[in-house]
């Protein structure tokens, strides 16, 4: 199977070419042309062609093939490359070449279909209820009478997309129904679902000019970062320091999300378990939104104790099982390095490793390596563990007085906080390094897509203006 680069729509055929294999038998899964940061370049100099294309149809239209793009995406044959893919045949390829299950991958196929399918609620919530033609038009009047004026800040959105999880790319699809372009570099173990996903669009009427895939090195990312105007990136939190500051790109970095034991609710940590172990363990622990810390004032011991035993004898199963629910590390080398750190980790003073006594956490293949799921203790804030993320099922359980708990956590993108206590509650309300925050037992993996996920998609893309016309006046558009 080939992919070519989509260059506004137009494929392009590259004599250089990156050959994607699977983890387990080294067989060759794809090639993928590969193009460099000055086609990039060229190219963006005709990112207005995109937005124009989009602007030619009306919104409400937009929004209604992007619904049948998300039933052609999720349930159809598509033209995908030089070759026609099912369904079972995106989820074989995907699990292939990232090393998730496949079951996972049919998962993430259905949170995207999700959000396309819902994508006319989602608007209505992210834009306040606003009238989408208005960001057509560039202004126009809202339900009370006022005049307002949202002005475009790019034609396009650049995207240097990641090989971790599918679920990421929920982020960028309503990007489309905003009236605003993608130029997009696939991550390199995980072209499928972008790839997938502008095939799915094209088919169901969006315009293939107003989308762009660009495989390639690093020089591509920085290209794409370079030219568009407005940019996402996923990355480290090395990449996230890069661009912090740097108005004209949303960095998705490690999420560190936290689930906290209020000093009410703690003693009847049982009843919440069932969070704690979805919040860790659900899509292979992959994502920036599983939980990688418990912070509770008490019984932090018997709750690592219990988390062990659910999550400990978790093993590593093919990725055609069914029942397979950890994700290999593909490069080579990788999981035994994450996991000699995190051994390195548990030597502090305070840290007890609790899923010890279920079998080695590091499983090392011929190709590939895991990790299966892996508890540890911390009897203070103090340790370095209490404040690591890895890809994988890993949590700390920290013991923290309730008094040192939001200080303590830092930046945190999802905090489920189990607590009825009004003054906790409206400490983690006003806290500003919580992104997102459930107030109850509510797994921190489970999103609420009609609401914002590291800020609103239409304030990072749009800029709201005074824009002032004589009473009497009509202005054309």
């Amino acid at each position: 199977m080939h992919l070519p680069a989509w260059r506004f729509g137009k494929p392009y055929e590259s004599l250089e070419r990156e050959t994607l294999v699977h983890f387990l038998t080294g067989e060759p899964v794809a090639e993928v042309s590969q193009v460099g940061g000055a086609i990039v370049g060229r190219d963006l100099q005709k990112a207005a062609q995109a937005r124009r294309a989009l602007l030619a149809i009306d919104p409400e239209e937009i929004v209604e093939r992007l619904q049948t793009a998300g039933n052609l995406y999720a349930h159809g044959t598509l033209t995908v490359g030089d070759s026609r893919q099912s369904p079972d045949d995106f989820a074989k390829q995907q699990s292939a070449t990232t090393g998730l299950p496949e079951s996972l991958c049919r998962a993430n196929m259905q949170k995207n279909m999700f959000v396309l399918s819902n994508m006319d609620r989602m608007l209505d919530a992210l834009s306040r209820g606003l009238d989408t033609s208005i960001l057509w038009k560039g202004f126009g009047v809202e339900q009370r009478g006022v005049t307002v004026s949202y002005q475009v800040q790019s034609p396009v959105l650049g995207l240097v997309l990641p090989s971790n999880s599918p679920g990421v790319h929920t982020l960028w699809l309503p990007v489309i129904a905003l009236g605003v372009g993608l130029v997009m570099k696939p991550g390199s173990q995980e072209p499928w679902t972008p790839y997938r996903m502008a095939a799915a669009m094209v088919e169901a009427g969006i315009p293939a000019e107003a989308i762009g895939l660009y495989p390639g090195a690093t020089d591509v990312g920085a290209g794409i970062l370079a030219g568009c105007r407005r940019s996402m990136i996923f990355g480290s939190a090395k990449t996230v320091e890069q661009y912090r500051g740097n108005p004209g790109v949303q960095v998705h970095g490690p999420g560190f999300s936290k689930i906290i034991l209020g000093d009410d609710e703690v003693d009847g940590w049982e009843r919440h378990l069932d969070v704690m172990v979805e919040s860790v363990a659900i899509n292979s622990g992959r994502g920036c939104i599983n939980a990688s810390a418990i912070y509770a004032s008490r019984h932090t011991k018997a709750i690592a104790a219990a988390l062990a035993e659910r999550l400990g004898p978790i093993d590593v199963k093919p990725p055609q099982d069914p029942d397979a629910r950890l994700a290999a590390f593909t490069i080579p080398g990788a999981a035994k390095a994450i996991w000699q750190q995190i051994e390195g980790g548990m030597k502090a003073a305070g840290v007890t490793h609790a899923t010890a006594a279920y079998g080695d956490r590091f499983v090392e293949g011929e190709r590939c390596g895991w990790l299966r799921p892996t508890v540890v203790h911390c009897a203070s804030v103090e340790p370095d563990i209490a404040r690591a993320e890895y890809m994988f099922p890993f949590v700390s359980v920290v013991e923290c007085p309730q008094e040192r708990m939001v200080e303590a956590i830092g930046p945190t993108l999802v905090c489920s906080a189990i607590t009825e206590d009004p003054a906790f509650q409206a400490q983690l309300v006003d806290c500003t390094h919580i992104d997102r925050l459930n107030l109850g037992p509510i797994p921190t993996t489970k999103l609420d897509w009609l609401q914002p996920h590291e800020g609103n998609i239409i304030d990072f893309l749009y800029r709201s203006r005074a824009l002032q016309v004589p009473a009497a006046a009509v202005i054309k558009v």
